[in-house]
C-alpha cells in the first residue's frame, strides 16, 4: 500500500500559476506510474497528467502546454507546475500512482481555485 500526501492548492487569480506537489511513503518500491487527476463540481474524476518510471509523460489535451508533470524517484515525489491558470481549471486535484500489480492508490485532493 501507497500513501499519498499533496500539497500546493491555493485561490489564483486566471493567467497566474501554482505548484502542486506530492509525497509517497509507504510501499514506494513498487511504484511504477505516478501523476494527477482533477475532478470540478459536478463532473467526474479526469486525468491531467501522468509520468512513468522511465520518465515518459502525458497529458490531457486541456493542459498541454500549460502543465509540466516532473518526479523526482529518489525522493518519490511528483509534482505539476501549472501555468497560465483558467477558470476551467478550478478542481479538486487528486495525487494518483500505479504499482507494479496494477493498484491504484490517491491521494486525499487538494483543492485549486482559479478566480479574479
Amino acid at each position: 500500500q501507497v500513501q499519498l500526501v499533496e500539497s500546493g492548492g491555493d485561490l489564483v487569480q486566471p493567467g497566474g500559476s501554482l505548484r502542486l506537489s506530492c509525497a509517497a511513503s509507504g510501499s514506494i518500491f513498487r511504484i511504477n506510474v505516478m501523476g494527477w487527476y482533477r475532478q470540478a463540481p459536478g463532473k467526474e474524476r479526469e486525468l491531467v497528467a501522468v509520468i512513468t518510471s522511465a520518465g515518459s509523460a502525458n497529458y490531457a489535451d486541456a493542459v498541454k502546454g500549460r502543465f509540466t508533470i516532473s518526479r523526482n524517484t529518489a525522493k518519490n515525489t511528483v509534482t505539476l507546475q501549472m501555468n497560465s491558470l483558467k477558470p476551467e481549471d478550478t478542481a479538486v486535484y487528486y495525487c494518483y500512482v500505479r504499482d507494479m500489480s496494477y493498484d491504484d492508490s490517491w491521494g486525499q485532493g487538494t483543492q485549486v481555485i482559479v478566480s479574479s
